[in-house]
Parts: structure tokens; C-alpha cells; sequence
């Protein structure tokens, strides 16, 4: 039923358990897993924010990547990454297109009020505007 996963990961503890899922989901049906990370620039407008870099953010996500591909080879499954700049949510969308795939898991943080109000959130607008499922691994608001 699935023959291609995407994980999309911003590398923090959320995206480690929502990995889990997307390997129970590739070893259920024989599928592979692509791994994404989206440097964020539309938040850098002028170039940088607090010290942070397009290259910065390039070299966070290729090292989230890695870890992610050596969890799920280590796991006997097939991997293979991307890393890109942009709009996360529209990022993901295209991405899933591009390598037709099935299913998307990710981690939503459970953010509450006016942190989910102001902040927005990824997950949601995957959800919003996949056409494919959309598995959403909820994780424990951090105190």
C-alpha cells in the first residue's frame, strides 16, 4: 500500500519519535523512507537572524539527515535525503510530490493558544494541503 515514505525532520527530539512510527510504517509495507529537512529562510529575510546563516542552517540539516539515513540503514531499510531552503510546509508538499510518496509521518509539538496561534504550524498546513495521508505523531508540549 505504501511504497514510498517521507519523513520530514527538523532534527529535534518530536522528529526522533515520529521516526520511530515512519520506521514501523516502512517495515509493515516494504517501503522506503525519504528524509527532509528544510532550512527555513523565510525567516532569515536580510540574511541573517541571530547569528544564523543559510549555511548554518544547510549544515544542521545535512548532519539531521545523516543521523536520520544511519537510524534507518541501521534499521535495514532504504534511505535517501534531501536537504532544501525555503518555506517548510511548501517545501514538503513538493518534495512529496516529486518522489511520489505515499505517506508523509511527522512530529506536531502540541503547541497550545497563542504559542500555535503565533508561531503556526508546520504539521498543520502538511495536513492542510497534502494529497496524500499524513501520519501525525503528537509530541508532549515542552515545560
Amino acid at each position: 500500500m505504501y511504497d514510498e515514505i517521507l519523513f520530514p525532520t527538523d532534527g529535534s527530539d518530536g522528529a526522533a519519535v515520529a521516526l520511530d512510527h515512519a520506521l514501523e510504517q516502512a517495515r509493515a509495507h516494504d517501503a522506503g523512507i525519504h528524509v527532509l529537512f528544510v532550512a527555513n529562510t523565510t525567516a532569515l529575510g536580510g540574511g541573517a537572524v541571530e547569528g544564523t546563516t543559510v549555511e548554518s542552517l544547510r549544515t544542521t540539516g545535512d548532519q539531521v539527515v545523516a543521523d536520520a539515513v544511519d537510524r534507518i540503514t541501521d534499521a535495514g531499510l532504504v534511505a535517501e535525503s534531501e536537504v532544501r531552503e525555503g518555506n517548510p510546509y511548501r517545501e514538503i508538499i513538493d518534495y512529496a510530490d516529486e518522489v511520489a510518496a505515499d505517506m508523509i509521518v511527522m512530529g506536531t509539538h502540541g503547541r497550545r493558544g497563542l504559542d500555535r496561534y503565533l508561531l503556526g504550524s508546520v504539521t498543520e498546513k502538511v495536513v492542510r494541503s497534502s494529497d496524500v495521508p499524513v501520519l501525525t505523531i503528537r509530541v508532549a508540549e515542552e515545560e
